[in-house]
């Protein structure tokens, strides 16, 4: 995904180098420049219109671009954005906006043409596994870093997770794990946020989360790492505030159809009965939604602690707990059919 750093232009630039900087973009929609001092703060925009405003009113291409800059510019503070904001800029037609950290520093530039969403989420992507019924492909390399066409399977999942605007990311490694580290390195490149979990001992399919200080946000995604999906996750999301829940796994829906007449019966008294019944049946399909007061509450600390024991106990204190049903592609990729699978399918997904 587009980073825009090339948007981005020091205080010390002249409206010539405005107009030298917008001929090398492709796109009107980037026809939009960030203007930074010496502090690396925002202090101003510059588009198209403004050149031309600035240029009718006397200026000259040697001025300095403060003299056309915006200074009352919409801009979205890193970890305190909600959905209303990101739908007023949409009805605005504001494409790119900046994502700045409280001291007014560029986080990152958005396009929201290009987003799915905006979710106010931290995400921890567990990529911990041995990934043992793969071996021998697993030898040498961690499972999530195996390919799936042109890019690794955490790849994936890592670029469909920032098309929701999701930029906090945390990764839980262990077996092999500083091979995750080299390729995605802190996110720079991606224009994300990315931190890792290293785990000394095993902690199950939830229990690394516990290692994390600090979230930024009030809910979390976890997520494993082996997977494929086309999941909606701003859908997931919503339901899950919908529902006022405490913690959403996503479901696999399984439909089983039995091949033979079903009957009704007391005692020996046939009372109805059904042809062929076919029956619906939910699976875990390893994507939560918890919040982050769950999860401090009820996973201990660095101890083992699966997502399933999670879920037992706070359906044992009457918290709430909901599922949300994948409606499209969701892959787990365990075993050598599966990988094959989804070499097989992933060129048929527009997933990303």
């Amino acid at each position: 995904m587009k980073t825009y750093q090339e948007n981005i232009v020091p205080v010390s630039f002249s409206i010539r180098n405005v107009l030298e900087r917008f001929g090398t973009f492709n796109k009107k929609t980037e026809l939009t420049l960030f203007v930074i001092d010496q502090d690396d703060k925002l202090i101003g925009t510059v588009t198209d219109g403004d050149v031309r405003r600035g240029l009718l009113n006397g200026s000259t291409l040697e001025d300095n671009v403060r003299l056309i800059s915006f200074t009352n510019f919409r801009y979205l503070t890193l970890n305190q954005y909600d959905f209303k904001q990101v739908d007023f800029l949409r009805k605005q037609e504001i494409n790119l906006i900046p994502l700045l950290d409280e001291e007014k520093r560029i986080v990152k530039i958005l396009d929201l043409s290009q987003l799915k969403s905006l979710l106010p989420l931290d995400v921890v992507i567990m990529a911990g596994g041995k990934g043992e019924r793969l071996r021998p492909l697993t030898i040498d390399t961690p499972k999530p870093m195996l390919k799936v066409g042109e890019k690794p399977i955490l790849e994936h999942n890592i670029d469909r997770l920032a098309r929701f605007g999701i930029v906090n990311m945390y990764i839980t490694i262990n077996y092999l794990g500083e091979k995750i580290v080299e390729y995605f390195g802190n996110g720079d490149k991606k224009a994300l946020k990315i931190e890792y979990i290293q785990e000394k001992d095993r902690l199950g399919t939830i229990g690394s989360v516990s290692l994390i200080e600090k979230f930024a946000f009030p809910h979390i995604l976890v997520m494993n790492s082996d997977l494929l999906t086309d999941l909606d996750f701003e859908d997931f999301y919503k339901s899950f505030l919908e529902q006022g829940a405490d913690m959403a796994i996503a479901s696999i829906p399984y439909h089983v159809t039995l091949p033979y007449a079903i009957l009704q019966t007391e005692d020996h008294e046939i009372k109805s009965f059904e042809e062929k019944p076919t029956y619906t049946y939910y699976s875990n399909a390893g994507i939560y939604l918890i919040k982050t007061e769950i999860v401090k509450k009820y996973i201990p600390y660095n101890q083992y602690f699966d997502a399933t024991d999670l879920m037992q106990m706070l359906l044992d204190k009457g918290h709430k707990v909901v599922h949300f049903p994948i409606i499209g592609y969701w892959l787990d990729i365990g075993k050598h059919q599966d990988y094959q699978k989804a070499q097989d399918e992933i060129s048929l997904l527009d997933w990303i």
